[in-house]
């Protein structure tokens, strides 16, 4: 697509996370504080809370339902103001799994097979049993993304690889119809602390999954839960270097130094600068500090959302019409393109 064709779309952020276990650090610093920050630039912003891609995998419906308001009320408290960015959860918005089956007819199988993801959580196992859902996976993010005609998705570092996919079936389904139909989405990827690792094992992903609680921040611990995690975190026994190269082979303090910067909002070199020489016993307790004054009025907020559940429907539920206000004339052109008919009513 020309640069010409590429700026007839309207400037529009989406991004989405799955309602799967609870809100934690990562997802905070890596995607939930930056939507925060989009909707104040002044681009009109979407964000989805993705309940069909977390059925990719088994889901207690009770639990998916409880996940579901859990995170709608962590995006509200981190600062989201559904009156300025649209917030629903996916499965209210018929769209996303019609262009998904749409986008399974573009895309190619080898595309999927080649995804990182699918490859990580089939390791090991019989593939065969993996759901056909986790496997098209790719496929739905795509609609999710280009049924808002998106121009940016701030995503992790681990999220790229399928933004990626999403830019392929957007230049092949436009290629194959001969139309400059579709935007190729641009990523949005940046901070210190776009991925956020274990506090347990710096190598490894801070994640939902992980069976150890003490491996990660979830946005719902109080403040001495906080506080503790992070002072019992993992760390070397070196005090911290007087720049940032020092921390190369220093998985575990080049995580706590990322993610004090990204609390802060500053650089890691600032950081870096601030406490160079001293030791973690000085470090630890400042981190836990700031991260107390930061994230704690956060889950007190996300206490009280939480108390009156039927509010969170009627904001998902008015976020859904809104968002397919947007979605539903997108879909029908792409009716119309592939030569699908539908009513004209």
């Amino acid at each position: 697509m020309t640069d010409a064709a590429q700026s007839k779309f309207t400037p529009r952020v989406f991004s989405g996370i799955q309602p799967t276990n609870h809100l934690q650090l990562g997802n905070y610093l890596g995607a939930v504080k930056r939507f925060v920050e989009m909707q104040n630039s002044g681009i009109e912003t979407i964000y989805c809370i993705v309940d069909l891609h977390a059925m990719t995998v088994w889901q207690n419906p009770t639990d998916l339902t409880r996940a579901t308001r859990e995170l709608a009320a962590g995006y509200i408290a981190s600062g989201l103001d559904p009156r300025r960015s649209i917030l629903f959860n996916q499965s209210q918005v018929p769209g996303h799994a019609q262009l998904a089956w749409i986008f399974n007819c573009v895309a190619r199988m080898g595309w999927m097979g080649r995804m990182t993801q699918w490859k990580d959580k089939t390791a090991g196992k019989d593939a065969e049993k993996a759901s056909l859902g986790l496997f098209a996976y790719p496929s739905l993010m795509a609609a999710d993304i280009l049924l808002y005609h998106a121009t940016h998705v701030p995503v992790g570092e681990d999220q790229k690889q399928h933004l990626e996919l999403t830019r392929d079936i957007a230049i092949k389904f436009n290629h194959d119809y001969k139309v400059d139909f579709f935007p190729v989405t641009e990523p949005v990827i940046e901070g210190a602390a776009t991925r956020v690792m274990s506090l347990r094992d710096g190598s490894k992903k801070m994640s939902k999954s992980d069976p150890s609680d003490a491996s990660r921040i979830n946005l719902t611990d109080d403040a001495d839960t906080i506080a503790q995690k992070f002072r019992k975190a993992k760390t070397d026994a070196e005090p911290l270097p007087e720049n940032v190269e020092g921390l190369k082979d220093r998985p575990e303090a080049r995580n706590l130094v990322n993610i004090y910067a990204a609390l802060a909002e500053v650089t890691p070199e600032a950081v870096v600068s601030e406490f160079a020489g001293k030791g973690f016993g000085a470090f630890k307790p400042a981190l836990a500090d700031l991260a107390v004054a930061k994230l704690s009025p956060i889950a007190d907020e996300m206490t009280r959302l939480m108390a009156d559940p039927a509010e969170i429907d009627r904001i998902l539920g008015d976020g859904a019409e809104r968002a397919n206000a947007i979605a539903q004339p997108i879909l029908e052109q792409t009716y119309d393109i592939v030569g699908l008919i539908r009513s004209r009513g």
